[in-house]
């Protein structure tokens, strides 16, 4: 691989001269600025005859360079861009490397050219960054995820570069409106919720900080899915962000790897192994440049898609006619990169999930290692991999990533298993987000052996090094301690023993009284095929006593000692239960194998430590730490929010806090400002005619902007609890429609509530609580008794373009998850940067964020987090008591005022005494008085203007802790060991 990744090498003088083409000549810049120099008027190509027509442009303004470009790289860092040189940047790039026809210079082509026109700058910055990285050849982090939920990169880009004023200006020389044009960037398809977002943070804060890094995962195509809000509830679409190209990413045709699946392993005849059949496909680089603020630090996301190689294609079968037998391959090889998260329910399914994480893995690991080779020169010390490789695994998604790497390094690098294992052990690390029992992967062994067959072996050999360092830690002498032991650790759940160590525990079970060594899973077992037999020959049993005269009770007795010895000589304690599946199971396996494991928030790391991998923190202890996540304060205050921004920037006395989020706690002097009040409340009202103007082009509702704006946006789920959320709704409004005019408008704040997020497809309770959500909002806004005084709109199709307009006008903010269960929350962090005011419980990341924002300028409810297994287990037993308010919100809901929808299902999985979706398992009806309560709170509050004001100044003023910067230099310090390598 080149060391200018980007770079296009050319010797012709006059297209050296060209500024295109000097832009992309190799050079290794040294700017931060936009670094493409004049190109000629568009109407005097020579290179052909058509022109581009464009109105409005001052073409004949022409600007002379004051030294000639042969200069040297110093003239490059010294050129500072204007207007006049960004419109012809722009200029030439609508006409030679166009996206749309040459006719007109509509708004789509105006995005396409001026985004090619910055990604100039980004590619140069690029070359010059990752030219410095090779020559100093530093320690590396790479973070792989299989969700990057970027944004909208223009405005990101141009801001990031300190050219949004140029650009605007030139824009409206072209005619257009800067606004205008970045509107028409579709949202990348890339993620999801707020895994995909942090990661986009990560990448963000790791440029502007200048730590040297790169970012991997998959170019989906279709992304998760398009939301479609209808009277039916959520419908589902394929996104069509690709539709048009995607003008940030560059194709890399010369990076490329194979990836295996299926075959099968054979042994040589000195015991290498050597994966050979099976289906071969090749994962082909896609790279967009990720710009720091103010610096000149680019660094890379590299994103795989999949194909196969052309004489796959079936030309025989094609000319006979079957077509579908013909392009199966080529088909097979792309449908890994359709979907994010493709449903799971079928083996097909299953199978299409594993090939996406495994290709992420095996592409990156092969790329990483690729470059490690080509730092290392001639001699390749493998030794020092870990001591410039630091790969992160965001979530279990990229364990693969560790059997990968020993696959590479023993069966191609020929390495020894015990120097391998090691290496990987000093050089992945693993985050985990969820404590969530369904979101800790586990995989069916028999799918993984057939699909990734070596990959088996290897994790069968990680899991006898882990077998064996739990005997050594807590030995054999009780081997039902043991077995509980291994029963929670081991990577590889209700598969046999590895046979040297089954052996050696056979044998220490053999000199226990028999009792001891008959595992539970094995006398049910047995006992369940006693009864069928006796069952089958119960006719014939007492004729088989008389005929052989065999007293029955002694007959019995001494059966059943027989059968104990038999037992004890058959039967292990550790033997599999043969009813119940073989599995891998993902979170293991990540922290048996990895240096590192970090929770995300205070709270929720201490509950990965006392519960989810207690066994495991107590073996390693050192393994474990907390990083609490953050986001970045260009894209969620600086760019998003310019009102609040330009505010900070006033009261703060400089601009630095984009960078230096400790500077926000200044504003916490000026709290009782009676100025900054003033100048806080607009720039709040102007957001939310924003947020109103959008909800209308959006959902057609008029909102009225003087109602408090109560939002809550993130992924549907259970959990997270908008069921919550949407009852205290009907409450309220069952409490309104039961009072007079006068008694309403007194009672009650002006609401506007306001939801967006998306279900999975297949989770059919998240789908009837969005279908609720819409069906509360058609009656309760058709209401001409309740009017302005409380509207429910749901935002279909919630991204971070979305989010970008709500944050910034939303007043309070609900982050209401069922306490113990949200690892931290991201948006949480957003809505406080912005000034808006939350609710919730004790979870994840508000532990944290009340703490810095001031207990009485955070709205608490709802039980703590070790209160929930009691609460639990008290209803369990019957002995939970629902408060009458609950009661009677369900029973308007089952009474039809919002539709003929039947939701006895939904409501009736907050119902019951026991069992997963049933029995109110996310505590909704335990904490829904404690909610009601918090919003009257909430309500008295907000009437106090002057109070409010000042509670949302110090959410902003407390809200410096939870940006990305603060928790990347803590992954640099703590995890990974690399150090800031900014360009000279």
């Amino acid at each position: 691989m080149a060391a200018s990744a980007f770079a296009l090498k050319c010797t012709d003088p006059k297209w050296v001269s060209h500024p295109k083409r000097f832009a992309l000549s190799g050079c290794k810049g040294r700017t931060s600025k936009l670094a493409f120099l004049r190109t000629p008027p568009l109407g005097c190509s020579t290179m052909g005859s058509r022109k581009l027509c464009i109105s409005n442009v001052a073409s004949d303004q022409t600007q002379t360079l004051k030294e000639p470009i042969n200069q040297g790289e110093d003239a490059l860092g010294t050129f500072v861009p204007d207007a006049v040189s960004v419109a012809s940047s722009i200029k030439y790039h609508a006409e030679f490397t166009p996206s749309f026809s040459p006719e007109k210079f509509e708004l789509p082509k105006a995005y396409y050219a001026t985004a090619e026109s910055v990604r100039d700058t980004l590619i140069i910055n690029w070359n010059a960054t990752y030219d410095y990285y090779e020559k100093m050849n530093v320690k590396q982090a790479y973070y792989l995820s299989m969700e990057y939920l970027q944004g909208r990169a223009l405005l990101n880009a141009i801001g990031n570069l300190e050219l949004t004023g140029a650009y605007a200006e030139a824009l409206k020389k072209l005619g257009h409106n800067l606004e205008d044009v970045a509107s028409q960037e579709p949202d990348a398809a890339l993620g999801n919720g707020g895994l995909g977002r942090l990661a986009s943070c990560f990448l963000d804060s790791l440029a502007t900080l200048n730590y040297p890094a790169w970012g991997y995962g998959l170019r989906y195509r279709y992304g998760l899915f398009k939301q479609r809000i209808t009277e039916e509830g959520q419908g589902e679409v394929a996104e069509n962000w690709l539709e048009m190209g995607n003008p940030w990413e560059i194709v890399r045709n010369d990076i490329s790897y194979p990836v295996k699946f299926f075959g099968e392993v054979v042994t040589g005849p000195d015991g290498s192994k050597k994966w050979v059949g099976g289906e071969d496909v090749i994962a082909v680089a896609y790279d967009v440049p990720i710009p720091g603020y103010k610096t000149k630090t680019t660094i890379n996301l590299r994103l795989w898609s999949t194909k196969v190689a052309s004489e796959e294609f079936d030309l025989h079968a094609f000319n006979a006619g079957d077509h579908a037998k013909a392009y199966a391959a080529l088909k097979n090889a792309e449908k890994i990169c359709y979907i994010l998260y493709p449903g799971d329910d079928s083996v097909e399914g299953k199978t299409l999930r594993l090939k996406q994480q495994y290709t992420l893995c095996s592409a990156s690991l092969q790329d990483i290692i690729a470059r490690f080779e080509k730092r290392s020169g001639d001699h390749v010390d493998w030794e020092k991999l870990p001591e410039k490789v630091a790969v992160q695994m965001n979530d279990t998604h990229p364990t693969l990533c560790i059997p990968e790497l020993i696959r590479i390094l023993v069966d191609v690098k020929n390495l020894s298993w015990e120097k391998s294992w090691k290496i990987a052990q000093r050089t992945v690390a693993y985050t985990n987000h969820t404590v969530l029992p369904e979101a800790l992967e586990k995989w069916s062994l028999d799918l993984l052996q057939k699909l990734l067959p070596r990959h088996v072996e290897i994790i069968k050999m990680i899991d006898e090094e882990l077998i064996c360092t739990i005997i050594v830690e807590y030995g054999v002498e009780d081997l039902n301690l043991l077995k509980q032991k291994l029963n929670e650790m081991r990577i590889l759940d209700n598969v046999e023993l590895p046979a040297s160590i089954s052996t050696l525990l056979l044998e220490v079970e053999n000199v226990i009284p028999a009792e001891e060594a008959v595992a539970v899973q094995v006398e049910e077992e047995e006992e369940e095929e006693d009864k069928d037999e006796e069952k089958k020959k119960e006719g014939e049993k007492e004729d088989e006593e008389e005929k052989n005269g065999v007293d029955e009770e002694e007959g019995d007795v001494k059966a059943t000692d027989e059968k104990d010895q038999v037992r004890a000589k058959k039967k292990s304690l550790f033997d599999p239960d043969p009813k119940q599946p073989k599995l891998v199971r993902m979170a293991n396996l990540c922290v048996a194998g990895g240096f590192a494991v970090n929770g995300v928030a205070e709270i929720h790391s201490e509950i990965v430590k006392e519960e989810v991998f207690n066994e495991f923190y107590r073996l390693w202890p050192k393994k474990f730490q907390n990083k609490t996540n953050g986001v970045t304060p260009r894209r969620w205050i600086r760019f998003c929010n310019p009102d609040l921004s330009n505010i900070l920037t006033k009261w703060i006395g400089t601009d630095d806090w984009t960078i230096n989020m400790e500077k926000l706690g200044l504003l916490r002097k000026f709290a009782d400002n009676e100025d900054l009040h003033l100048e806080w409340r607009e720039a709040k009202r102007k957001n939310k005619m924003r947020v109103a103007a959008f909800l209308k082009d959006k959902t057609g509702y008029d909102v009225n902007p003087d109602a408090m704006f109560d939002v809550q946006v993130k992924r549907i789920h259970e959990y997270k609890r908008q069921l919550l959320n949407i009852m205290g709704i009907v409450y309220r409004y069952k409490k309104m429609k039961e009072m007079s005019p006068e008694d309403r408008q007194r009672s009650f704040v002006p609401r506007v509530c306001i939801f967006g997020g998306k279900a999975f497809a297949t989770y059919v309770q998240a789908k009837r609580i969005v279908k609720f959500i819409r069906d509360v909002g058609a009656t309760v806004n058709n209401d001409p008794e309740i009017g302005d005084l409380l509207k429910v709109v749901f935002v279909p199709d919630y991204n971070v373009n979305v989010a970008e307009v709500l944050i910034p006008g939303s007043e309070l903010s609900q982050h209401i998850s069922t306490a113990g269960m949200e690892a931290s929350g991201t948006s949480n962090m957003k809505f406080s940067m912005n000034g808006c005011i939350l609710i919730g419980t004790l979870d994840g990341a508000n532990v944290e964020i009340r703490e810095e924002v001031g207990e009485d300028n955070f709205f608490l409810f709802g039980a703590r987090a070790d209160e929930i297994a009691g609460l639990r287990k008290e209803r369990a037993e019957g002995k939970f008591v629902a408060d009458p308010r609950f009661e009677e919100v369900k029973a308007f809901v089952r009474s039809g005022v919002f539709g003929p929808y039947n939701y006895d299902e939904m409501m009736g999985s907050l119902e019951g005494n026991e069992g997963y979706g049933r029995a109110d398992y996310f505590l909704v009806g335990k904490d829904f008085p404690s909610y009601l309560e918090c919003q009257d709170k909430v309500d008295e509050a907000y009437k106090d203007q002057r109070r409010w004001t000042k509670m949302s100044i110090l959410n902003t003023a407390g809200s410096y802790k939870f940006s990305s910067d603060r928790t990347i230099h803590e992954y640099a310090r703590d995890i990974w060991g690399i150090n800031p390598a900014p360009l000279p």
